[in-house]
């Protein structure tokens, strides 16, 4: 049986802007009135990044608005957020992240469980060129299948 998942925010930018070589899943620490604002399915990720520091994982620049009912117990919108990966893990990623052309992305943010879990990817950015390649390449392949369903019906 499949766990479900409720994607709360997705980063739909970072395919485009990068080619995506592994990704991970981690936990988020969050306080009460974020998850509540989450659960109520409002996040922005797209401006998101992670770092790796003194072996630990942060993400920066998320924001999650405030929660409409919180009171004065309320949290900062785009504050940073720690993550949770194994060591392993982390040790791949910071090993990974020395290189040239690397850098760390949110991918999406979902709930699995009951718990807010975020997609995390190791890419390399894209260039100009690159980018125009697969636009085109999504296009022929649109296409393609637009050929042989009209295909198929006649």
């Amino acid at each position: 049986m499949a766990d479900e998942q409720k994607i709360v925010a997705t980063n739909r930018s970072a395919r485009h802007d990068y080619f995506i070589d592994k990704t991970y899943e981690a936990g988020i620490v969050l306080q009460g009135t974020e998850v509540k604002a989450l659960r109520a399915g409002r996040a922005a990720i797209g401006e998101g990044y992670i770092y790796v520091d003194n072996n630990e994982a942060w993400l920066e620049n998320i924001h999650i608005p405030e929660y409409a009912q919180g009171t004065w117990t309320n949290h900062a919108p785009r504050r940073r957020r720690k993550l949770l990966l194994h060591h392993t893990e982390l040790d791949e990623l910071m090993i990974k992240t020395r290189e040239k052309g690397f850098t760390i992305v949110p991918l999406r943010l979902y709930f699995v469980k009951g718990r807010a879990k975020v997609e995390i990817g190791i890419g390399r950015g894209k260039k100009l060129y690159d980018k125009r390649q697969t636009l085109r390449q999504k296009q022929d392949d649109r296409e393609a299948q637009r050929a042989m369903s009209l295909r198929r019906n006649t």
